[in-house]
């Protein structure tokens, strides 16, 4: 399935649009699970199936399997989603940015070692570097835009022939990049007002938006600058504040007790 269609549907059928990120650090393991040789999966799977139906797609971050050579627990944990919650699409967090052949070694481990629906990228090595994502029609390609970190400003505010070199990132992803309608933007929710320009910039094109809960981004204004005119448009990223809500055996009933509440602070500005 096309990512933005497995996209879209998440939004309607789950009535949802937060992201689920998938960050395992095992230092915040309960304790039942810190000596698991495959304790990453076995957490990201329980809160996967604890969250799966308030979530319009899961963000595993890639370094937090690559750091613990646990590669083969993320490609694990895609499997364990496509084949249990097949309508929730996976966006791999690695926001790869290179030359054009190994970019295209890249895009080979993103969709066809990972499986992964969508993928993050830099942008800033030009369209030649993003090309090898493109090739993969029906998978997600979502670039860096207005990132969540207050370090974003040295580059992205700066003024590129009249306009903010975010600006110029979102009209050229809008205007030239996405022929195949397969692209989106990552707009922090720590700077709405930016969202509502890229957002004025791009039309309906999918935003993944993080820096909510543990970032302190607040769904009020992210919604009202972001919302497209459906109410959709958004993937807002949730991690830490979902993934360890609890410390305890109950870890993952917390997680979902508080994706829920966080599903329905974004609903209720729909």
């Amino acid at each position: 399935m096309h990512f933005m269609t497995a996209l879209k549907g998440a939004w309607q059928q789950r009535n949802s649009l937060l992201c689920v990120g998938l960050d395992p650090d095992p230092a915040r393991f309960p304790a039942h699970l810190q000596d698991k040789p495959d304790a990453i999966f076995e957490f990201c799977k329980q809160i996967v199936d604890a969250t799966a139906d308030l979530a319009c797609c899961f963000k595993p971050q890639i370094a937090y399997f690559a750091a613990r050579r646990a590669e083969d627990q993320l490609e694990a944990l895609i499997d364990h989603i496509h084949a249990r919650h097949p309508d929730t699409p996976v966006v791999l967090d690695a926001k790869r940015g290179d030359i054009g052949s190994t970019a295209e070694q890249y895009a080979v481990e993103a969709f066809e070692r990972f499986r992964a629906d969508a993928i993050t990228v830099n942008p800033y090595m030009g369209r030649d570097s993003v090309d090898p994502y493109l090739a993969y029609p029906d998978k997600g390609v979502i670039l860096l835009c207005r990132t969540s970190n207050p370090g974003g400003s040295d580059l992205q505010f700066l003024d590129v022939g009249g306009e903010k070199l975010y600006e110029r990132v979102a009209r050229l992803v809008a205007e030239d990049w996405n022929a195949s309608g397969n692209c989106g933007l990552v707009v922090g929710a720590t700077f709405p007002a930016e969202i509502a320009r890229v957002r004025e910039l791009t039309g309906d094109m999918p935003l993944l938006v993080p820096g909510i809960g543990a970032q302190g981004g607040d769904i009020a204004a992210t919604m009202q600058a972001g919302r497209t005119a459906d109410g959709c448009g958004l993937m807002i990223n949730s991690s830490r504040a979902i993934l360890y809500a609890g410390k305890g055996e109950d870890f993952a009933a917390e997680a979902r007790r508080v994706a829920l509440e966080t599903r329905d602070a974004i609903n209720a500005q729909r």
